[in-house]
């Protein structure tokens, strides 16, 4: 049974938004602040039509004593979203060698509901994301997903690359994929705790992302298109993966 949160400050409202925007039920906004960001805020949660009430500070200060709103607060409908600490929490759980997903800023929607479905029928057990320039759990996504967005763990982490770190000392291997990288897919080793990372649609891994890789694959292709979809080229790895991993079993 689903439950209503209340969520204040602007980063996690913003987050809020990305991750599922129609689970907002409620917003209410400090009538007193009128600064770029507050009225950009205020735009979004508008064209959500939902209702938002303009309030008194000290309205807030009673919704959530003690913390630091920043002059928004947005009643939630279900599970909030998921952060680096209740990825910690999870793999902390878990009670073997992990198969995670990271995305590294895909931000059109369908992709990321493709992605989520063929990572909920791989048995993936966390798809990560960044929180900035990175599609949310949207409709679009949810429609997509065909129930893999309410079975699959989405997190959204502030700092990708402090997560790879933190994921490489847990003795989780990280292989990225890229056009360029030194190892067939079919070579590689997917059968222990490993976390597949895909670049964005275009421009593939960034640059610190690859850096923090401990190895870089590659898809073979033998027609002449040089590159799959992210969505498609996830598929293909997780499906490797599931390959390698049930061979070992």
């Amino acid at each position: 049974m689903s439950q209503t949160t209340l969520i204040g400050g602007l980063h996690p409202v913003q987050a809020a938004l990305r991750y599922d925007p129609t689970r907002v039920r409620e917003v209410w906004v400090d009538s007193r602040r009128r600064d770029g960001r507050h009225q950009k805020l205020r735009r979004q949660l508008e064209a959500l039509q939902c209702p938002v009430h303009a309030c008194h500070p000290r309205v807030l200060d009673e919704k959530l004593p003690d913390f630091n709103h920043q002059g928004v607060i947005l009643a939630w409908q279900g599970q909030p979203p998921l952060d680096e600490r209740d990825l910690t929490t999870h793999l902390d759980a878990l009670d073997h060698d992990p198969l995670i997903l990271v995305l590294d800023q895909v931000q059109d929607p369908h992709n990321l509901g493709a992605c989520l479905r063929s990572a909920d029928a791989a048995g993936v057990d966390a798809v990560i994301t960044p929180r900035d320039r990175a599609a949310g759990l949207t409709p679009v996504v949810h429609r997509v997903a065909a129930g893999a967005a309410e079975a699959v763990p989405l997190y959204q982490v502030t700092n990708l690359v402090r997560c790879l770190r933190d994921l490489r000392d847990r003795g989780i291997w990280l292989l990225g994929l890229a056009d360029a990288g030194a190892i067939g897919l079919h070579d590689s080793d997917l059968g222990g705790a490993v976390a597949v990372v895909m670049g964005a649609e275009g421009t593939g891994l960034r640059r610190l992302t690859r850096e923090h890789c401990d190895a870089l694959v590659a898809i073979p292709m033998a027609g002449r298109v040089e590159s799959l979809n992210v969505s498609v080229a996830t598929g293909v790895v997780l499906f490797e993966a599931v390959r390698q991993r049930s061979a070992l079993t």
